[in-house]
């Protein structure tokens, strides 16, 4: 099966969970965005996503990203997410080359990205990744008990004028059932609904949800979901 027969079939079948679960919870469907992550998939993917309609593409290595932008210019404007853990030696060309960052996990990259967005004369959204299951696997503030740190980052991240902050983004672990994963996700969103009162502003997005999560990530909340496998089918060899 061609990317365009692949992507078309399984993009139907996402859509139509996404729109179920976003019926249950009394959203409209078009409160959520698909973030399609396209991590091991080649640039014609994305072209294929782009025909159909997608045009939020997830990355999660910089090189790999870089590749495929090169590839697609002049072939669609994609907004381009970074969704993966961000060195900061590549703090530079992620302020750069992606639209917004889901995956800011420090004060101290916070800091390299405001200072290269600045200097690019951008203004970079961005979004901090919490910890919310306290698994050392994850990246991102330990939120899972006490946020204390979180909040006070926050406070600092907000106030960096290269940066515009926009919610939070978090994974849960991976369960057997759905339900099992709504707990995670109620402690984001409440993260975020706290982050925003005692910031005293808006925070308007919750990135996430993932291919065997995001219906319950909606019930939650989750205003973009990141779907990998779901969508574009097993990464090719």
């Amino acid at each position: 099966m061609t990317y365009p027969e692949r992507l078309a079939h399984n993009l139907a079948a996402v859509r139509g969970k996404m729109d179920a679960a976003a019926k249950q919870a009394s959203r409209a469907a078009s409160d959520v965005r698909l973030v399609a992550v396209t991590k091991g998939h080649p640039a014609e993917a994305i072209h294929a996503l782009l025909d159909l309609g997608v045009s939020d593409i997830g990355e999660s290595y910089l090189t790999e990203a870089r590749t495929k932008q090169e590839a697609l210019a002049g072939q669609g404007e994609p907004a381009w997410h970074m969704i993966g853990h961000v060195q900061s030696r590549k703090a530079r060309e992620v302020a750069q080359h992606f639209s917004i960052v889901h995956s800011l996990d420090s004060l101290k990259l916070a800091e390299r990205l405001h200072r290269f967005a600045q200097e690019a004369g951008q203004l970079l959204p961005v979004l901090l990744e919490c910890n919310v299951s306290g698994e050392i696997s994850k990246q991102g503030w330990n939120c899972h008990e006490d946020a204390g740190e979180f909040f006070a980052d926050a406070q600092v991240i907000a106030g960096l004028p290269g940066l515009e902050l926009r919610g939070v983004m978090s994974m849960a672990p991976i369960t057997a059932r759905l339900a099992e994963a709504r707990p995670y996700f109620e402690r984001t969103r409440q993260l975020r609904d706290t982050l925003a009162e005692r910031l005293n502003m808006a925070l308007p997005e919750l990135s996430m949800g993932m291919s065997n999560d995001y219906e319950a990530a909606i019930l939650e909340g989750a205003t973009m979901v990141r779907i990998g496998e779901g969508l574009m089918g097993p990464r090719p060899k």
